[in-house]
């Protein structure tokens, strides 16, 4: 059995199949356990908590620390047979998420695109509406004279997010190169996400993944991440 495979095994023996639910029993139990460091040494024991199981979470945390990549190139490969038309050639392909030194996700001879398999939470998205956002600056910005698409997974609250009233000096705020090439660009004339969308929507297609590839039908494998 290799290593992988046996780790695995270790934390699902201990945490089963929702380990959430696990680890809320745990905090549950444990009050009414301790009363002495024998006695709650035994309840670790028959909960099987141990060095071992650290150890396990610790060897499945670096070898799959790199999962969202894996979500992302496997995101691209199962949508290219839907949203390629025939005789489309693909001239660069990039699967990594992230910098991977490759201009976009997908280049062909009749587009440029990025994906982003997303699963809005609610509450506070900051981070993933700058991300959004960046994406959208970087097709805008492309002078290739190529169809521009961002390709999401449900864009309803991307969009809702781009005609909002967030303040750009906000959105750009992380990302200082960003930052200052949009301010070459554009100086201070927009002051809100929704004021500068609403002058360049047109020109970047923003595309739901889940209307295209059945993988990515509502409420199916994405509604877990």
């Amino acid at each position: 059995m290799s290593s992988l495979l046996k780790d695995f095994k270790v934390i699902s023996s201990t945490f089963g199949e929702s380990p959430t639910v696990t680890i809320r029993q745990l905090e549950y139990e444990i009050p009414k356990t301790h009363r002495t460091r024998e006695t709650l040494t035994g309840y670790l024991k028959g909960a099987r908590i141990s060095t071992d199981t650290l150890a396990s979470a610790l060897n499945l945390k670096r070898n799959l620390g790199q999962l969202h990549v894996l979500i992302h190139s496997i995101g691209i490969l199962l949508s290219l047979p839907y949203i390629l038309k025939d005789n489309e050639n693909i001239q660069s392909i990039s699967l990594g998420a992230g910098n991977t030194g490759k201009y976009y996700d997908l280049i062909t001879d009749y587009r440029v695109a990025e994906f982003k398999f997303i699963h809005w939470r609610g509450g506070a998205e900051s981070i993933r509406q700058n991300n959004v956002f960046k994406v959208f600056l970087h097709l805008l910005w492309d002078t290739s004279g190529k169809k521009r698409q961002l390709f999401l997974t449900g864009t309803e609250e991307a969009i809702s997010f781009l005609q909002g009233g967030r303040a750009l000096s906000s959105v750009l705020s992380k990302d200082d190169a960003t930052k200052i090439r949009f301010e070459a660009k554009y100086g201070n004339q927009y002051q809100t996400i929704g004021q500068f969308y609403k002058e360049h929507h047109t020109k970047v297609e923003i595309i739901d993944l889940r209307k295209l590839v059945p993988a990515f039908e509502v409420n199916k494998i994405l509604e877990e991440q």
